[in-house]
C-alpha cells in the first residue's frame, strides 16, 4: 500500500498534468476557430473548380489529345497512396484512423496483385506504415518546419507527384486525409487524385453554351495540375482543422480523467490518513491501559 507521502506526491503530479491538458485544450480551441474557418472557406472554391473541370472533361471526353493526368497511363498496376497526417500528437485517434484506412486500401490492392507505394505527408503515422510495408515508402514531405502548411506546400507536393507520374513511377495515386466535421468527428477520406477522375456529370440543360479559348485540351493541360494542387490544399486545411478539433476533444477527456483520478487518490489518501490516525490512537490508548 502506498504511503501518505507517495499518495500526496501522486496527487500533486496529476494536478500538474491536469493544468497542462487544460491549457492545451484552451489553445486548441482558440486555433480551431481559425483552422475551421480556413477549411470551410476553401470548400466553395474546390467545388467551383470541380464544376469547371466537369465541363471541360465532358467536352474532351475520350479524345486522343486528352492530357495524361486525365487520360491516365493506360495501366493500373502501380499505386501510390498519399497519406496526409499531422506533425504533432496528442490528438486522439485522428492519425491512427487515417493510417488504418490507408493500410486497408493498401492490403486490398496487394490482394488484387497490385504494387503499392506510399507518399507520406506529416510526421505522425509513419511508424505503423513502415512496420506494415518496410520497403513501401516511396517518399515523404516534411511539414514540421512550416507553421501553417498551405497553398505553397500543396504546390510543392503536387509538383513532386506530377514529376513521379511523368517519370512512370506509378499509375494511380490515392489521397487519404481527414475531413473536418466537428470537434468530435473527423472522417477519414479517400479519393483518387491521379489520373484526375472526371467529376460527376452535372445537368446542364437550359444552361448557356460555353466556348473556350484556347481549346479544351490546352486549358485542361494547364488546369489539371492546379486542380490537383487544390485537392491537396484542401486536404492540408482539413487535416489542420481536424487536428485542432481532435486535440481539443482529447485534452478535454484527459482533463476530466485527471479530475477523476485526483478524486480517487484523494479518497484513498484520506482513508489512509484516517487509518494511520486511528492506529496511533489505538496504540496510545493501549499504552495508557497498560500503565
Amino acid at each position: 500500500m502506498a504511503s501518505l507521502k507517495e499518495l500526496k506526491g501522486r496527487i500533486n503530479s496529476v494536478k500538474s498534468t491536469q493544468k497542462i491538458t487544460k491549457a492545451k485544450q484552451m489553445v486548441a480551441a482558440a486555433k480551431l476557430r481559425k483552422a475551421q474557418a480556413a477549411a470551410e472557406a476553401a470548400r466553395p472554391y474546390a467545388t467551383r473548380m470541380a464544376g469547371v473541370m466537369a465541363n471541360l472533361a465532358g467536352t474532351v471526353g475520350g479524345s486522343d489529345n486528352a492530357p495524361k493526368l486525365l487520360a491516365g497511363s493506360g495501366s493500373d498496376k502501380r499505386h501510390l497512396l498519399v497519406v496526409v497526417n499531422t506533425d504533432k500528437g496528442l490528438c486522439g485517434g485522428l492519425n491512427s484512423n487515417i493510417v488504418k484506412a490507408a493500410l486497408t486500401k493498401a492490403r486490398e490492392l496487394v490482394a488484387e496483385g497490385k504494387e503499392v507505394r506510399f507518399y507520406l505527408v506529416g510526421r505522425k503515422g509513419r511508424a505503423p506504415i513502415r512496420r506494415a510495408f518496410p520497403d513501401g515508402i516511396k517518399a515523404h514531405f516534411d511539414t514540421s518546419e512550416v507553421r501553417d502548411p498551405g497553398y505553397e506546400e500543396a504546390g510543392k507536393i503536387a509538383a513532386e507527384l506530377v514529376k513521379l507520374y511523368d517519370d512512370c513511377e506509378f499509375d494511380v495515386a490515392h489521397l487519404f486525409y481527414a475531413t473536418f466535421k466537428s470537434a468530435l468527428a473527423q472522417d477519414p477520406t479517400h479519393q483518387q487524385i491521379i489520373p484526375v477522375p472526371p467529376p460527376e456529370a452535372r445537368d446542364t440543360s437550359g444552361g448557356a453554351a460555353v466556348e473556350y479559348e484556347p481549346d479544351e485540351e490546352v486549358l485542361l493541360a494547364a488546369l489539371l495540375p492546379r486542380y490537383l494542387q487544390t485537392q491537396l490544399f484542401g486536404a492540408l486545411l482539413e487535416i489542420a482543422a481536424s487536428e485542432q478539433g481532435a486535440s481539443m476533444t482529447a485534452m478535454d477527456n484527459a482533463t476530466r480523467n485527471a479530475g477523476d483520478l485526483i478524486n480517487r487518490l484523494t479518497i484513498q489518501y484520506n482513508r489512509s490518513r484516517q487509518a494511520a490516525i486511528t492506529t496511533e490512537l489505538i496504540e496510545i490508548i493501549a499504552g495508557a491501559e497498560a500503565l
